[in-house]
Order: structure tokens, then sequence, then C-alpha cells
């Protein structure tokens, strides 16, 4: 069984309000609310959160004590520091180019591909245009921005080329001889 929900979440760096089921936060980079189920309870001391379940004999309820908790500790992590990404884009010719709310990458299709970015997403892309460093300070849409950008162009077997997260490794298969 996890332990997680047991871990206190640091708030330092954080303005942290709480009011019954609801913690407000605002730091640094980012502010929002959280709204914690009726199964659990937040309290404050000293520079740090402890969410609490109500009955612990519930196994339901031990699941959403740990989920919630990491959910929350994402979401003020972000309000501290954005979470960054890197994606590169590999092949000759392949490449993207920021231009203003949306970028434009070239993938060797027949038609240039322009992906919006949404609210709350920032990109940078070097001179190359094959270098890409995706943040955000919420994680899950850093991540699904990421993702849906490597989905352009999957990397293939044979030569590598193709859109992919700066982490991932690329099986290579040999070619004919």
């Amino acid at each position: 069984m996890s332990k997680i929900g047991r871990k206190p979440i640091s708030v330092q760096d954080l303005e942290v309000t709480l009011e019954g089921q609801t913690v407000r936060y605002k730091g640094s980079k980012d502010s929002g609310t959280y709204e914690l189920p009726d199964c659990l309870s937040v309290k404050l001391e000293n520079n740090f959160l402890i969410l609490e379940m109500a009955d612990s004999q519930d196994k339901k309820n031990k699941k959403f004590w740990g989920m919630h908790r990491a959910l929350l500790a994402n979401e003020l992590a972000g309000a501290k520091q954005e979470f960054s990404t890197d994606v590169v884009i590999v092949g000759l010719g392949y490449k993207g180019e920021l231009k203003g709310n949306f970028i434009e990458f070239s993938l060797g299709y027949s038609h240039k591909i322009n992906f919006d970015l949404p609210e709350g997403v920032k990109v940078e892309i070097d001179k190359s245009g094959q270098k890409l460093k995706v943040s955000s300070s919420d994680k899950f849409l850093m991540g699904d921005v990421a993702q849906r950008i490597c989905a352009l162009r999957r990397p293939e077997p044979y030569k590598g080329t193709g859109v992919r997260l700066q982490t991932q490794q690329i099986l290579r298969k040999v070619g004919k001889s």
C-alpha cells in the first residue's frame, strides 16, 4: 500500500488559505483553487499542508487520499515554479516555427501543420527550429501539449526521423543488407 497521502506538502513561498474543503493558493507563477472531496480534510501546520481521511476504514477513501495529495502537490509546485519538457524534431527539413499563438510545423508532409497553443502554455524554439521547450504551470496541460506535438510525426524505427520527447528512446531496426 502506498503511503503518498501521509506525506506533508510544503507551502513555503506560497500564500495558502483554507475554507472548508477548498484550498486557495497564490504563488509567483500561478494562483488558483483546489476542491477536496468530503472524505478528506486538510489542515495547515508550520508551512505544511496535511491531508487526513475522515474514515480510515474505507478502502475507497484511501485511494482518494493519495491521489488528491499528489494532484494538490503538483498544483502547488506549479504555482512556485513552471514545469517544462523538451521536444526534439529529427529529420532533414523538419522544423517548427513559432508564429503568434500557434506553431507552424514542416514535417515532411505535402503541407505545413498549424498547431494552436492552449492558454497557459509557452513554447520556446531554438534557431534551428528542431528543439522545443514546452513549459506551463499546469503539469497535465504541459505533458498533454508535448504529447500532441509528438503525435504529429511519430519517430520511424529505421532512420529515427520524427518528433519525440528528449528523454524518449527509439528502438532502431536494421535495414536491408
